[in-house]
């Protein structure tokens, strides 16, 4: 279920690579103290936003088993692709 994302601070990828986009989430995660992440990749395409979400959202639970992370995307169907995967710890909010 989508809906509208709360105001809060949100860390934003400084590049559309996907790859350096894992990196640089991965990095913040890892010295961060974040057990509630909230991510916009809503300048990505549906492919390189569920590669994202799925990589960090991973290691994201590793560090934080209780944890979530809300990704701010531009599709509902980063969700519907990315459902079967089990990732318990995110919740996908469409930017309009």
């Amino acid at each position: 279920m989508q809906q509208l994302l709360p105001q809060r601070e949100i860390l934003i990828p400084d590049t559309c690579e996907p790859q350096k986009a894992v990196e640089y989430i991965n990095s913040y995660i890892k010295q961060s103290e974040c057990p509630n992440l909230s991510v916009d990749i809503s300048f990505m395409n549906i492919i390189d936003a569920c590669y994202v979400s799925t990589m960090c959202s991973t290691s994201h639970y590793v560090k934080y088993p209780e944890g979530k992370v809300s990704w701010l995307v531009s599709s509902k169907l980063t969700e519907e692709f990315t459902k079967d995967l089990g990732l318990g710890n995110s919740e996908f909010w469409i930017n309009n």
